[in-house]
């Protein structure tokens, strides 16, 4: 079956490099192309194209606001978003407009014809480059409730709070400054997100940091 795909971005020479890209596939058919997002809604309502590949940055309606109107208006078109960023706020963005596919264009090439591929089958699709991105943001986020990780002389100073140990005595068995504990104090507090000593206390028991 030939996939019939709308060429949507704004420089000449990126959509020619696509389009002779698309062209050496045998399934897929370039069945129009356009450099702004007004053309592009003209072009999907006269061709009704498998997939639109849609640049974000166009210079009238950007990719966005096509995506989403191509949904209100009970397109068909699959939609492939196509950006030179792989920042979770783009990707994001265009995926909660209708995308169901989104392609850096860095990796273009064989990877916009895998989403195509991918999108027509009724399949979602993120290049590597875009789901390595996410993946390390979500693993490297802290979960609702849950804590940035705290450094070594934190989970001393942890430890020594919840024994119930006051700063000076903190700062004197560890043998740095009262006003280092202190701000140890606000890191760790600001990190866990917890306010008082009974909350410290209640974290560490929990973690093992201290024994009940």
């Amino acid at each position: 079956m030939t996939i019939r795909v709308l060429l949507v971005e704004d420089h000449r020479m990126v959509r020619e490099a696509l389009r002779d890209t698309l062209l050496r596939e045998t399934e897929i058919e370039v069945v129009g192309e356009a450099g702004d997002g007004m053309h592009a809604l003209e072009l999907e309502r006269e061709h009704a194209p498998d997939v639109v590949v849609l640049d974000i940055g166009l210079p009238d309606l950007n990719g966005v606001e096509v995506a989403a109107r191509l949904r209100r208006s009970g397109s068909g078109a699959r939609v492939v978003a196509l950006s030179a960023y792989s920042d979770k706020r783009f990707v994001l963005e265009m995926l909660r407009a209708g995308a169901t596919a989104y392609v850096t264009k860095s990796a273009a090439g064989t990877e916009l014809v895998r989403a195509i591929s991918a999108v027509a089958k009724g399949q979602s699709y993120l290049c590597p480059e875009v789901a390595d991105a996410l993946v390390s943001e979500v693993r490297d986020a802290a979960l609702p409730g849950e804590m940035q990780r705290l450094g070594a002389r934190e989970r001393e100073v942890l430890r020594l709070i919840a024994e119930g140990l006051r700063s000076p005595a903190i700062a004197k068995q560890l043998n740095i400054a009262p006003a280092t504990v202190e701000v140890h104090r606000r890191n760790i507090k600001r990190k866990l997100g917890l306010h008082t000593v009974a909350e410290l206390t209640k974290y560490a028991l929990r973690e093992g940091i201290v024994s009940s």
